[in-house]
């Protein structure tokens, strides 16, 4: 624990560096440095996540941008966590039965040891990953319901109670720790709105009327989302019901959707270095120039 911040240090947990390690290129047989391999375009698809807060339309709103694309440009949909939790099959469904019940039933999963169940969640999302490879790897979009920015998001929240400037930081801590035990999706569509009018839909659909407690956990969530935003403009894209109509929404998440089937590069394993294959076309992924 960081005595000056009250912030647990993320940078002791063995991983937690490598997205900003340089890796040394390695060496041939002979001695001399091996040629870094050509840079290629990878016939990959896109790995899209939707984020927001219960209640903000984002499934429906992606749902609606989807129907608009052609079946050919159709992408695959992962469902978020609330919408499997009690039926998906596998090893991911049985991790996150596991956090509902020791949550007892809490929204948002909170069972009172937030590192935990946030490592839970980051394995949840790998398992997630290694199940949509051999559609990437055939050039087809996959959107993820949530990603790990809930994860970092909602954790940080937690961790920092009533801190919004640690909450951020810790944020983007456990996106980084996230970030080398697999890929960031390469775009994520934030779909922000009013908080109490997201608490107010996320009331009715699901039947359920939530404590003050848990509406102030979800309009802190709402701005720690648009904070965090922020901080990564190239990846993130943000679509604001308060400025917009349903029909501009979706139009909008679908363009991004078109948008980024454009050219990717290799899909990498982080934590085994940037000379390791690519998970979807097996070629040697070169280190980046610094």
């Amino acid at each position: 624990m960081d005595a000056l911040t009250n912030r647990p240090d993320l940078s002791r947990i063995p991983g937690t560096d490598r997205p900003h390690a340089t890796v040394p290129s390695p060496a041939s047989p002979k001695g001399d440095r091996m040629p870094a391999p050509a840079r290629h375009s990878c016939p990959r698809g896109p790995l899209i996540s939707a984020e927001g807060i219960n209640g903000v339309g984002k499934t429906y709103l992606t749902n609606r941008a989807v129907e608009a694309l052609d079946d050919e440009h159709k992408p695959l949909m992962l469902d978020e966590f609330a919408q499997w939790a009690n039926g998906r099959p596998g090893l991911g469904g049985a991790l996150l039965r596991a956090l509902y019940e020791a949550s007892d039933d809490d929204p948002f999963l909170r069972g009172g040891t937030p590192l935990a169940e946030a490592l839970l969640l980051m394995a949840i999302k790998r398992h997630d990953l290694d199940t949509v490879i051999p559609h990437l790897s055939r050039g087809r979009a996959v959107i993820e319901g949530r990603s790990a920015d809930s994860t970092a998001v909602c954790q940080a929240l937690l961790l920092h109670p009533g801190n919004p400037d640690a909450a951020l930081a810790t944020a983007r801590d456990l996106l980084d720790l996230s970030a080398s035990y697999r890929p960031l999706p390469d775009m994520t569509i934030l779909v922000t709105d009013d908080a109490a009018q997201a608490v107010a839909r996320a009331q009715d659909r699901d039947g359920r009327v939530f404590t003050e407690e848990q509406a102030a956990f979800m309009r802190a969530a709402a701005a720690l989302y648009e904070q965090l935003a922020a901080t990564d403009p190239r990846r993130y894209r943000v679509v604001d019901r308060r400025t917009v109509d349903e029909h501009q929404a979706a139009e909008q998440i679908r363009g991004w959707i078109h948008e980024a089937r454009g050219s990717r590069g290799c899909l990498s394993e982080p934590w085994q270095g940037a000379w390791a294959a690519c998970l979807c076309c097996g070629r040697p992924i070169a280190a980046d120039a610094a």
